[in-house]
């Protein structure tokens, strides 16, 4: 087993190593264009607006940003869905396990 774990490493970290070389992207033939990517803002105002002028000035703040965003954002979420689920009348917290 830590034999065959150890060669699927080993392969993916091939393919990986492959795919991120610059002449296999190239391979149809000449030379690439720059791609350019940026948010339409023209039709955002408020904090849409601000979330893609903070992607179009900085990736790296922008992925900074979404890193601790989602994290906080998914706390919040599943706390308001404990409390639902505690007015709607499901108790998670003296439950029977099923898994005994």
């Amino acid at each position: 087993m830590k034999k065959m774990r150890k060669l699927w490493t080993w392969l993916a970290g091939c393919a990986l190593m492959v795919a991120a070389l610059p002449g296999a992207a190239l391979a149809a033939g000449g030379k690439a264009a720059p791609v350019t990517i940026v948010a339409d803002t023209r039709k955002l105002d408020g904090i849409l607006y601000w979330w893609a002028e903070m992607y179009n000035e900085s990736h790296f703040f922008f992925a900074i940003l979404t890193m601790i965003i989602v994290p906080i954002m998914g706390c919040l979420l599943g706390w308001l869905a404990d409390v639902v689920m505690k007015n709607i009348g499901i108790d998670l917290e003296h439950r029977e396990l099923a898994e005994k």
